[in-house]
């Protein structure tokens, strides 16, 4: 059987369960829910958390906001993130594999082509890729997005059947909802126009996107013909039950004919 290829996407806010600091609980659920899907799914991650993982160890001298020390602590706490990543899954039998990536790589034929090659190679050897931004060169994702964008190119790259955003709500709520304070999930959508209507611009408290990037990378996906769903990652199991129909969460129906279903 065929396995179907999910690009999980996991947001800062989802790997510290929103304190400040990265959760090993959370990268384990993540892990055994990997590890108990395996058969039917192949995995490639992108994962935020670099910058939550160094300031666990260190305090840089200078403004915390400026982007250079975001930088910096990118470039400290990248090693202990996929260290955590590597001791939780290898102890479920999962090996783990890291590429840096920078948008620059998506606008070069070649550079695709690579990138592409690469993930394969590692996917059929039993590697799940774990990707980042390279915040060393580059600094999108640092000052917005928390990965959305980069999470939907790759997944539109790799030829991903379902881009899976993992954040802190139940997918994307209805705005009048937000306002009565009964959060409302929307459900199923294909017109991201209406979409666009219902989301606040809010940032999350430790990721740097909003529901206004992962309409972005909704959008990137849907025009390649990939599905997205906004999934609760903070809940345990959340990739089983969103699979499963078990869970609130939005699903963003893909364009045209070449729909691609992650079941």
């Amino acid at each position: 059987m065929t396995k179907k290829r999910i690009l999980l996407k996991i947001g800062s806010n989802t790997l510290t369960k929103e304190t400040d600091q990265l959760s090993r609980g959370k990268i384990e659920d993540i892990g055994r829910q990997i590890a108990a899907l395996h058969h039917r799914y192949e995995f490639i991650i992108v994962s935020s958390g670099a910058i939550a993982a160094a300031r666990q160890f260190v305090k840089l001298e200078h403004n915390g906001e400026d982007i250079n020390v975001k930088q910096a602590l990118a470039a400290i706490g990248q090693p202990h993130l996929m260290r955590i990543f590597q001791e939780n899954f290898r102890e479920l039998g999962l090996f783990t594999s890291q590429c840096l990536l920078s948008y620059s790589d998506f606008e070069k034929k070649e550079s695709q082509e690579n990138i592409k090659n690469t993930i394969d190679v590692l996917v059929a050897n039993n590697f799940i890729p774990i990707i980042n931004e390279n915040d060393t060169v580059a600094t999108d994702e640092i000052q917005f997005g928390d990965n959305d964008k980069l999470a939907a190119l790759t997944a539109v790259l790799v030829g991903a059947d379902l881009l899976l955003i993992a954040t802190n709500t139940d997918g994307i709520y209805e705005k009048g909802s937000l306002e009565n304070e009964r959060p409302t999930t929307i459900e199923t959508v294909s017109n991201i126009a209406d979409l666009k209507k219902e989301i606040s611009h809010k940032k999350s408290t430790h990721g740097t996107g909003g529901m206004a990037s992962k309409i972005e990378a909704c959008t990137i996906a849907q025009r390649a013909g990939v599905e997205t769903w906004i999934v609760n990652g903070l809940e345990d199991n959340f990739m089983a039950n969103a699979l499963g129909g078990t869970s609130k969460h939005t699903r963003v129906k893909p364009e045209g004919a070449n729909t691609k279903q992650p079941h």
